[in-house]
């Protein structure tokens, strides 16, 4: 009697035994591959660890007395707009460079030939690269802490103020991946992204109230989908009417929403073309 020795199984059996939510689960493979880059080399956390303090010290310092009088009250009115500034920079250097290089060297090559999501590999990067957001906005809570600034709500709402930095840096970010995807030469990937970036995140009254400005720039203020979230960090921080912090939150979640929704297909059709 001759037996047959099957080693793979075919049919419902075998579906039933894939394990589940295959993308997720590939894309925090993919993450973890960018953080065992990170740990090996901690130099790349440097701009994470040093921005937040420049823009601080340069803002309260250049601004403070000619804008509010004194520093430590520029201080209060500035922090809330450095800390959504510093998330949505946070990435800008790493992000699409760091995709466009793997694009070239071909590693996203190999990534094709794995039965793995095509967006995988871009989703596993902007994961691997968000535990940059939560340093750089740790690291301007401790040096703002020490330069004077206190939070005038509570605890829950700070968390609540990080939180929604960290996932409007994130979301913004797939700005960054679709520029490392569309830009064939690594030098030009840094310098796009700041001229795409650049606008958003100092076009707020981040750093002056917005009656202060001129006309053309008050109307870009007012549309511009950085001055909800920095608004909304403002009333998350320091407080106001409970009306117009919930409209600020909310405005923010939705545009971090429109800027995936957007974004995410688009840098998953670009990449594939080129890849």
């Amino acid at each position: 009697m001759t037996e047959t020795l099957t080693t793979g199984r075919t049919g419902p059996e075998a579906t039933s035994r894939r394990r589940p939510y295959p993308l997720a689960r590939h894309s925090l493979a993919l993450a973890g591959r960018s953080l065992t880059k990170v740990r090996r080399n901690p130099g790349l956390f440097m701009d994470a660890l040093l921005l937040p303090v420049i823009f601080l010290l340069l803002f309260v310092y250049l601004f403070g007395g000619a804008v509010a009088g004194s520093t430590q009250e520029y201080l209060q009115y500035v922090f809330p707009g450095v800390l959504m500034m510093t998330a949505i920079l946070a990435g800008m250097t790493s992000t699409g460079l760091t995709i466009n290089l793997d694009i070239k060297k071909g590693v996203f090559d190999r990534f094709r030939s794995m039965p793995i999501g095509r967006s995988a590999p871009l989703i596993g990067s902007v994961l691997g690269d968000a535990i940059r957001y939560v340093v750089a906005v740790g690291t301007l809570f401790a040096f703002g802490y020490l330069l004077g600034f206190r939070v005038e709500t509570d605890l829950p709402s700070a968390l609540a103020a990080a939180g929604l930095a960290i996932l409007f840096g994130f979301s913004i970010s797939w700005i960054n991946v679709l520029i490392g995807v569309l830009v064939k030469e690594e030098t030009a990937v840094t310098t796009v992204a700041f001229l795409g970036i650049f606008p958003l995140a100092f076009g707020t009254n981040m750093v002056a109230p917005t009656e202060t400005l001129p006309g053309w720039l008050q109307a870009w203020v007012d549309v511009n989908p950085v001055t909800h979230a920095v608004e909304a960090t403002k009333g998350l921080l320091l407080g106001g009417a409970d009306t117009a912090v919930a409209d600020a939150v909310t405005a923010t979640l939705l545009w971090s929403a429109a800027f995936v929704v957007v974004f995410v297909p688009l840098s998953v059709q670009v990449y594939r073309r080129r890849a």
